[in-house]
């Protein structure tokens, strides 16, 4: 099964309609997306919770890293760059932290707060190669703007 964006937009916001606390509504998001695709293996986010530093926060999947420096991986890339990372191919990736064997292809994007700043970033893994493009891009980054207002 495919995800369904708009469906999951509607659901999303029924279930976080007037939820602030932040670890809370990524810790539903990530239940909604991770149980919505056949693709999507490991789906979490990394929380921004020292300078340049990413530490796991809520995930459905398998265990993840529990640091990542803005300055190692993709995760790390995303927050550094503030831009979508889209990988094809993890091991086309140099610097690649291989969390996970199975990891194929990932994507990964930066979560901003209603304020604008950086709160995290949002990594989604597939153990097949190629899983993702920029139509997940495209309605990753509304769902996340809907969800933490950034």
């Amino acid at each position: 099964m495919r995800i369904d964006y708009d469906q999951i937009s509607g659901t999303l916001a029924s279930l976080t309609k007037g939820e602030s606390d932040v670890i809370a509504l990524m810790a539903t998001m990530a239940c909604e997306l991770h149980h919505a695709d056949d693709r999507f293996d490991w789906t979490g986010f990394y929380r921004v919770t020292q300078p340049e530093i990413l530490r796991i926060g809520p995930y459905q999947g398998g265990h993840g890293c529990l640091v990542i420096p803005f300055s190692r991986g993709v995760c790390g890339a995303a927050a550094r760059t503030g831009q979508v990372q889209l990988l094809e191919d993890v091991n086309a990736f140099e610097g690649h932290i291989a969390c996970a064997s199975s990891t194929r292809s990932e994507i990964v994007l930066p979560v901003r707060g209603a304020d604008g700043v950086l709160i995290g970033v949002l990594d989604i893994d597939s153990n097949q190669p190629g899983a993702f493009g920029s139509d997940d891009a495209a309605g990753l980054e509304r769902l996340l703007r809907q969800t933490f207002g950034g």
